[in-house]
C-alpha cells in the first residue's frame, strides 16, 4: 500500500565524512572521560571532524556530487534543492543556494529545512510530495552537519556523542506503482524543545560577550529525557507506519534507525521485535551526525550491498524540536 499518488523513487545516494578521525582515547586527553565509559554507553568508538574552514556545504556538495553521479544525472538536470542542518555555514543565505553554487546547478528551487536529526526525513517527505505534484522531476536532498562547530568541548556528556559529515540522495518519478518512498509518519512536539538545544545565536539571545561568556552558542541537552523521548516517539512512529500500511516487522529487510546511541537502538529493536542484525548501523565509526545520520547510513547499506531491489526497509529517526519520523522504502 502506498499513500502517494506516484511512485518517487530513490535514484542514487551518496555520503562524504571528513579525513580527521577523533576516537574515544583523543577525547579522554581532553575531558574526563575514557574509551570504556563512552563505549559502554553510547557504542560509539570515534567520530569524524571537519578540517579548518571546511563548512557544511563543502561537506554537502562532495556528497551531492556523489549521488548525482551514482544516479546518472548532470547537474543541470536537477531543479529542486533541499538542505537538512542545524548548522549551516551561515544564517543566510541557504546552505542549499551554497551548493547549488558549488555543483552548478543553474535552475533549481533550492532551500533548507530545520527538524535536527529527523531533517533528511522531513526533506524527503517534502522533496517527494514536489515532485508527486508534477512540478519537480529531479530532486537533490542533503543532510549535512559540522556539529563540531557548536560543541562545548568542556562537557562531556555532549562533546563525546557527536560528529561531522553529509548524506544525499537524488529522488525521482517512476512509472513502477509500489514502489521508492511508500509513506512517511512525522511528528514535532515543540513542549520538548529544551531538552536538546542551543540557546544563542537567534534573536531571543544574539551574540554578545555576555552571551557568550555563558556559553549559550553551544549545543546544550539533557541526556534522561532525550533518551525516553526518543525511544518513546520511534516506537510509535515505526509502528503506526507499518499498521496503516497493513504491514508487520517481519517483512522489513533492513532498518536503518538515526544513529544517536546504541543503547538507544537495541531498546528499538526489543519493543519492535525487530532482530539487532536487521538494522544497519555505522555509530561505531561516525557518532550522531544530526540530519546526515540517516543519508550517511542509506548510501553505506547501499555499498555494502545491505540492501537489494525489491527490499522493504524503514528509516526511523527523532531530533531536537522535539520531532520524529519514519518512512516505508520500497527499493527499486
Amino acid at each position: 500500500m502506498s499513500i502517494l499518488p506516484r511512485s518517487v523513487v530513490i535514484k542514487g545516494t551518496g555520503s562524504y565524512t571528513p579525513d580527521t578521525v577523533k576516537t574515544n582515547d583523543d577525547l579522554a586527553k581532553i575531558v574526563d572521560t575514557s574509551d570504556e565509559w563512552i563505549f559502554t554507553r553510547t557504542g560509539i568508538k570515534e567520530r569524524r571532524i571537519a578540517a579548518d574552514g571546511e563548512q557544511a556545504s563543502d561537506m554537502g556538495a562532495k556528497a551531492a556530487t556523489q549521488a548525482l553521479s551514482n544516479a546518472g544525472l548532470n547537474p543541470e538536470d536537477v531543479d529542486l534543492v533541499i538542505v537538512a542542518t542545524i548548522t549551516p555555514d551561515m544564517p543566510f543565505p541557504s546552505t542549499a543556494c551554497l551548493i547549488q553554487t558549488k555543483l552548478g546547478i543553474t535552475n533549481a528551487v533550492c532551500m533548507d529545512i530545520e527538524a535536527a536529526c529527523s531533517g533528511f526525513l522531513y526533506i524527503m517527505e517534502v522533496a517527494a510530495s514536489l515532485i508527486q505534484s508534477g512540478r519537480y522531476q529531479n530532486a537533490l536532498i542533503v543532510g549535512t552537519e559540522k556539529l563540531s562547530s557548536i560543541l562545548d568541548w568542556e562537557d562531556r556528556t555532549t562533546c563525546v556523542l557527536f560528529g561531522d559529515g553529509a548524506g544525499a540522495a537524488v529522488l525521482c518519478p517512476s512509472d513502477v506503482p509500489g514502489t521508492g518512498l511508500l509513506d512517511f509518519k512525522l511528528g514535532a512536539d515543540g513542549a520538548n524543545g529544551e531538552v536538546l538545544y542551543m540557546p544563542g545565536g537567534g534573536s531571543a539571545n544574539p551574540a554578545t560577550g555576555a552571551s557568550i561568556d555563558r556559553r549559550l552558542h553551544f549545543l546544550k541537552m539533557r541526556g534522561r529525557e532525550v533518551f525516553k523521548l526518543a525511544v518513546k516517539v520511534m516506537e510509535k512512529a515505526a509502528k503506526e507506519i507499518l499498521e496503516q500500511n497493513g504491514l508487520n516487522s517481519d517483512q522489513l529487510a533492513c532498518v536503518i534507525p538515526h544513529q544517536a546511541n546504541l543503547r538507544i537502538i537495541e531498546l528499538l529493536s526489543s519493543r519492535l521485535e525487530i532482530p539487532m542484525d536487521r538494522f544497519y548501523l555505522n555509530l561505531e565509526k561516525y557518532g550522531n551526525t544530526s540530519a546526515a545520520s540517516i543519508p550517511i547510513a542509506l548510501d553505506e547499506a547501499f555499498r555494502d550491498e545491505r540492501i537489494k531491489s525489491g527490499d522493504l526497509i524503514l528509516l526511523v529517526a527523532f531530533g531536537a524540536g522535539l520531532t520524529w519520523g519514519a518512512a516505508l522504502v520500497r527499493c527499486p
